[in-house]
């Protein structure tokens, strides 16, 4: 009696596991399935036909409302990830300035480099082939988090 008892607890374990963290036929389902058939089984052979009879009926019920428990919405909100990421990784360039502001380069631009503007040091590629050190440049476009420029006239 207590191995029928203990392999219908295993198979139901197997179907929970298989709908909650193995979605599709795997093995959850096929070791749950051997573990209701091997107590179905057992209890045919030890218990005779109202045993087994029984255990058929205690399968079916326990795996019912195992199944109904797992899939409530409740249960998903359990396992659900609650927290939400607002950070970001840094700020665009295009928050703070617009094109026409006016800068310094604090490298050589060829074509990549940086330019100070308002104070503020940005990763920067030029237009032109490239622009010298403490040359005045001018915005004229944000390129994901780069700002291009060109040499002020």
């Amino acid at each position: 009696m207590g191995l029928t008892i203990f392999l219908v607890l295993l198979g139901v374990f197997f179907l929970v596991a298989e709908l909650v963290f193995l979605p599709g036929v795997t093995l959850g389902a096929i070791l749950a399935v051997a573990s209701y058939g091997a107590a179905i089984y057992f209890a045919f052979a030890r218990l005779g036909v109202v045993g087994g009879v029984l255990t058929v009926v205690a399968v079916v019920a326990v795996s019912l409302i195992a199944v109904v428990v797992s899939l409530r919405a409740k249960t998903w909100q359990r396992l659900a990830l609650k927290d939400k990421v607002e950070g970001t990784s840094m700020d665009s360039p295009s928050w703070a300035l617009k094109v026409g502001d006016k800068g310094v380069a604090v490298s050589r631009l060829s074509p990549m480099g940086k330019v100070n503007i308002g104070g503020k040091v940005y990763e920067a590629k030029s237009v032109d082939a490239y622009i010298d050190q403490r040359c005045e440049v001018e915005v004229v476009d944000f390129e994901n988090f780069n700002v291009v420029v060109k040499k002020s006239e």
